[in-house]
């Protein structure tokens, strides 16, 4: 569109993305150059299976795009995104995943074909505390294995970035964290923080950090929870896919509990298709998609309560969806 055609649905994204970044300190600035060399163009968030794609035309590797997740994970996009991360070990894993994809002709040695994914930090992940988010378990005793879910996603091909932010315990759908910081909303649609550096939009809770790890494109797949919306909300707020899927299919075992009958493990993605084969990993079983046409379902909504009290712009954004 900027080489001759209708710019005029760019002009205000662009715009605020300008106004984000110039009201960065020197020392953020500094850093831009990862944001303006690896973030995303506007609506072109690639995801797992077109990115599996490119690398098996030979168009990119492992390797690369860790580097890529890398970058834009140390940018400013990504401030109070992590609480820990594991860069060095990842690239050694990445080069792992290259090495296996090149010995496997039309295909892939492992489904997520060694690109990023993040862990909330409710997760235990093997020789790591497990702090949830809190500063009453930061000195906890380190995790003898990974949680299920988190050995699910590396034993599928995942190479862990790092564990994300959240809300302490999970307790809340806003995603506030006042003791490691909170995490800026991303807008994945149009590639560009929400709101302002002076005014920023909260991310949605309590799965924030993992939320904004997907939005900006430092991961491909974020590991997550939901009781009441704690995957659902961030996902909304950013831009992306978050999808919870029926409680117990995926094990909570290694997981610091909010509600032990109603936690679910599930993931946040930048695709449908990506949530699709992020379910099947986890649950440990295959999707049987139906053959029925999408016009043949009847949807039940609420004309109020949940939509009381609901912003003009989200709306309009919902009544255009249905």
């Amino acid at each position: 569109p900027l080489a001759g055609g209708d710019t005029s649905s760019l002009a205000k994204p662009v715009l605020r993305y300008l106004w984000y970044v110039a009201s960065y300190t020197q020392q953020e600035k500094q850093n831009i150059h990862c944001l303006q060399t690896f973030m995303p163009a506007l609506n072109t968030l690639p995801d797992i299976h077109s990115t599996r794609q490119a690398i098996r035309h030979g168009e990119t590797s492992a390797s690369n795009e860790l580097g890529r997740s890398i970058a834009i994970a140390e940018s400013p996009a990504c401030a109070h995104v992590w609480r820990q991360t594991r860069f060095d070990a990842a690239r050694g894993e990445a080069a792992l995943a290259d090495h296996a994809n090149a010995t496997v002709r039309n295909g892939f040695s492992q489904p997520l074909a060694g690109l990023a994914i993040s862990v909330k930090d409710l997760f235990d992940v093997a020789g790591e505390p497990t702090p949830a988010g809190s500063l009453a378990l930061a000195d906890a005793p380190a995790a003898s294995i990974d949680a299920p879910a988190v050995a699910r996603l590396r034993a599928a091909g995942g190479v862990l970035l790092g564990r994300t932010n959240m809300v302490e315990f999970a307790f809340s759908g806003v995603g506030i964290n006042p003791h490691y910081g909170t995490p800026s909303a991303w807008d994945a649609q149009t590639g560009a923080a929400v709101g302002s550096p002076h005014a920023p939009h909260v991310p949605g809770g309590s799965s924030s950090g993992a939320a904004v790890s997907v939005a900006t494109g430092a991961a491909f797949v974020g590991l997550g929870s939901d009781t009441g919306g704690s995957i659902r909300i961030p996902a909304a707020l950013n831009g992306i896919v978050g999808f919870k899927n029926t409680a117990r299919l995926v094990p909570t075992t290694g997981a610091v509990p909010l509600s032990t009958t109603l936690d679910t493990a599930c993931a946040m993605t930048r695709s449908v298709r990506d949530a699709v084969l992020a379910h099947e990993i986890l649950s440990a079983r295959a999707v049987v998609r139906s053959p029925a046409p999408l016009a043949s379902y009847r949807l039940a909504v609420a004309g109020n309560l949940f939509l009381d009290g609901m912003d003009t712009t989200v709306a309009r954004a919902f009544e255009r969806s249905l």
